[in-house]
């Protein structure tokens, strides 16, 4: 008996009754209810093929055959996949009615019209679902580090991973009789610019210093080392006499006009130096501070190397105290592209107070203290912590100082606080827990904290850092078990801060309106066209042509297409105010990495998977570089 004719009898049969109405009502009912179970019935064979779809993209993408619409027909229902070819029609087993099939295939139907199987729609589809899976921030971790090794100039080591990568640079500093061969690029371009290198290279020692543990338990204390090595060897290079020091290979203007590879370049390698005559405050102080820093990460595993490192930050701290200036001032090529807005004065403190954690001498601590109010240490209030501007990392590291109830500290308690006071203002200002919302950092509808329009990713990795180290220091603090942040509009507890850095850290990995990676490389959807001439040129080694000035703009930088390369772990420049981003390797602003960008963030994923997972005491101290990183050797103080 079909539907229509049951449905006839059954009202007939109602009005025949007594009770007709109460009847025809619960008719009703069992037919909403019937339609209400043939929707559910929908609604999971749509989410069924949906899953079976993104599943197919997977297939297709680890180079396995897709499935199509036919195989994820069969793959929900149960049912054999449809063949092109004749199909073998199997008898309905014993009871089977063939309406049931009727309304199974146009629910299939239906689903099919209403669901595109695109692979992107799969994806899309999907990300309710991946959202809530937990993120790998040992990937995040793994591939940070990894991309520091895409922007090694010089040459390159047989350990090296980037596989698309060659030598480059090979003739730095030939011009001016000095070797200036390697360092780091500092973005998509192929200038080596001193100041932002130096600043990369103290956060990626500052995050080895204070969560060695951490980095190793993951496995990455090998390549942690070997970024920051890389990088101070190549400042060593550069420290050619007391009173000189090289800031700068290449010219960012003729640079700028090409888009080449880094192996074909034949732009000017014009090396700039500062010294007596034309002084350089900011990049000696920041160059000291980094090589104070690593000589703490070396102390154990290298005490010769470890020495050395510390001699050149001893000298060159000298240097940029004897003779102040602004380098921006004595190299006018800089200033289109590192310019040192914030002066030099922050510089200066941050390598003393980076000597003296080095050390333990007590005459750069007095001189952090001597210079607290001239130099500003204690007077800005700032919302920035960045490659120009120190003033926030310094305080955080005067006050820990404090927090860890540091032998000298005691006679400068009073400027130490005052310190201690700016640091927590800046955390503060990150939290929004400052009553002046003016004094607070800006968000995104997404979360995002926000400062300004160019490169913002710098500024919220920076401060994810600045974070999570506070509240290591909080939790470790020897003053009190409940240490928490002071901030005006109420006390922040140290798993407050964890969670905004966390959630900074999930916005760069995916997390985000957009639901994009802004680490190149990490998870499905990531900037494809990332502003870079060595990742969106086809390899060398793939094609040994060589690549022209103008030819590259013409045939590589105006492609529509992915690059050919992936530059992992690269953090781009991020979203703007409103989590609005254009994949376009013309909006350098967006799409361009740096890497002062990815180096604070090191630490942080690797904090971060520690937390989030159960990694036991012993093998958290295992040192994949041989040895165990002794937090007595490593970070004494």
């Amino acid at each position: 008996m079909d539907g229509a004719a049951h449905k006839n009898n059954k009202e007939e049969d109602g009005r025949a009754n007594k009770g007709g109405v109460q009847d025809t009502v619960g008719a009703s009912l069992v037919l909403r209810e019937r339609q209400k179970k043939k929707n559910t019935e929908r609604e999971r064979l749509r989410e069924r093929i949906r899953r079976t779809a993104a599943r197919a993209c997977a297939a297709r993408e680890a180079g396995r055959r897709p499935i199509d619409k036919r195989d994820a027909y069969g793959a929900a229902t149960g049912r054999p996949a449809m063949s092109r070819g004749r199909a073998r029609l199997q008898p309905p087993p014993p009871g089977t009615r063939t309406t049931t099939l009727a309304a199974v295939l146009v629910l299939f139907l239906l689903a099919v019209v209403t669901l595109p199987l695109r692979c992107d729609a799969a994806s899309a589809g999907g990300e309710e679902e991946e959202e809530q899976q937990p993120l790998d921030y040992r990937e995040a971790l793994e591939k940070s580090l990894l991309y520091f090794e895409a922007q090694r100039s010089g040459r390159l080591p047989y350990s090296q991973r980037v596989t698309w990568r060659g030598h480059s640079g090979l003739t730095d500093g030939l011009q001016q009789g000095v070797d200036l061969v390697g360092g780091y690029y500092d973005a998509g371009d192929h200038v080596k610019f001193g100041l932002p290198m130096a600043f990369t290279v103290t956060m990626l020692s500052w995050g080895a210093i204070d969560f060695a543990a951490d980095i190793a338990a993951a496995g990455e204390w090998r390549h942690a080392l070997e970024a920051i090595k890389w990088g101070t060897d190549y400042f060593v290079k550069a420290h050619t006499h007391p009173f000189v020091y090289w800031a700068e290979v290449g010219d960012g203007d003729t640079d700028h006009y090409c888009w080449q590879r880094p192996e074909d370049m034949t732009t000017s390698r014009q090396a700039y130096r500062v010294d007596r005559d034309n002084p350089g405050s900011d990049l000696a102080g920041e160059t000291a501070a980094a090589l104070a820093a690593a000589s703490i990460v070396f102390r154990r595993s290298d005490p010769h190397y470890s020495h050395l490192l510390l001699h050149h930050a001893q000298q060159l701290f000298e240097f940029g105290d004897t003779y102040r200036g602004s380098y921006d001032s004595s190299i006018e090529e800089v200033r289109s592209y590192y310019a040192s807005v914030s002066g030099y004065h922050d510089e200066l403190l941050w390598a003393a107070l980076w000597l003296h954690r080095a050390t333990g001498k007590e005459e750069y601590l007095r001189y952090a203290v001597d210079n607290a109010d001239s130099f500003g240490g204690v007077g800005w209030a700032i919302t920035e912590f960045s490659w120009d501007v120190k003033y926030a990392g310094l305080q955080v590291l005067a006050a820990k100082l404090l927090l860890d109830g540091d032998p000298q500290a005691a006679a400068h308690r009073g400027v130490l606080e005052k310190y201690r006071e700016k640091a927590e203002h800046y955390l503060c200002a990150c939290l929004g827990r400052n009553t002046n919302g003016a004094d607070n950092v800006d968000r995104s509808p997404g979360g995002m904290l926000y400062v300004r329009q160019w490169n913002n990713l710098q500024y919220a990795s920076s401060a994810a850092f600045l974070l999570t180290a506070y509240s290591h220091y909080l939790s470790s603090s020897s003053a009190s078990a409940s240490a928490a942040l002071r901030c005006p509009g109420g006390a922040a507890a140290a798993a407050e801060m964890v969670s905004l850095a966390r959630s900074q850290a999930d916005y760069i990995l995916g997390r985000n309106p957009l639901r994009l990676s802004y680490m190149v490389g990490y998870g499905r959807r990531y900037p494809a066209r990332v502003h870079h001439r060595g990742a969106s040129i086809v390899s060398h080694k793939e094609d040994g042509r060589f690549i022209g000035c103008v030819q590259g703009f013409d045939d590589w930088f105006g492609r529509g297409r992915a690059n050919p390369n992936v530059l992992a772990g690269a953090i781009v420049g991020g979203p703007s105010r409103r989590d609005e981003f254009r994949d376009d390797r013309a909006n350098y602003m967006q799409t361009e990495a740096c890497t002062y960008n990815t180096a604070p963030m090191v630490a942080v994923f690797a904090r971060l998977h520690r937390l989030t997972t159960a990694i036991t005491t012993a093998a958290a101290a295992e040192d994949p570089d041989g040895g165990s990183p002794d937090r007595r050797s490593v970070d004494r103080r």
